[in-house]
């Protein structure tokens, strides 16, 4: 939301759940420092690059420690380079914090590089 910094729309799935503010925000710097973020806290994401408000995107799903992780299309506003560090990313969360990354996608690269695979032609799914 462009009228909030990164670390306040973090936070706001977490203020959803209802959770403390100092709980969120404690959760929510862990995340933005872990996604390379400590310098860009307080920043709106007209000031973010679209890497960086796609990580801070990252940051609010994980925030309430979801299974699993729903992402359509996640880097199709990127260039390559923004592009391959988001999917390698998703990858090194997926082996960190156990989570499940069920993601949409038209990029052939990406998709080859998940654990299963599946292709939807004409509606039908072909595994």
């Amino acid at each position: 939301l462009p009228e909030f910094t990164a670390i306040e729309n973090v936070c706001i799935p977490a203020f959803i759940k209802r959770t403390g503010k100092a709980e969120a925000e404690s959760r929510a710097t862990e995340l933005l420092n872990f996604l390379g973020l400590s310098s860009r806290m307080h920043h709106r994401p007209n000031e973010l690059s679209g890497g960086e408000q796609q990580r801070v995107a990252v940051a609010r799903a994980l925030i309430n420690n979801p299974s699993i992780i729903l992402a359509d299309e996640p880097s199709g506003n990127l260039d390559s380079e923004s592009a391959d560090k988001l999917h390698q990313l998703f990858f090194q969360l997926r082996d960190e914090f156990g989570q499940t990354f069920v993601i949409v996608t038209h990029n052939e690269e990406l998709a080859d590089m998940a654990d299963r695979k599946l292709t939807m032609i004409d509606g039908q799914i072909i595994d």
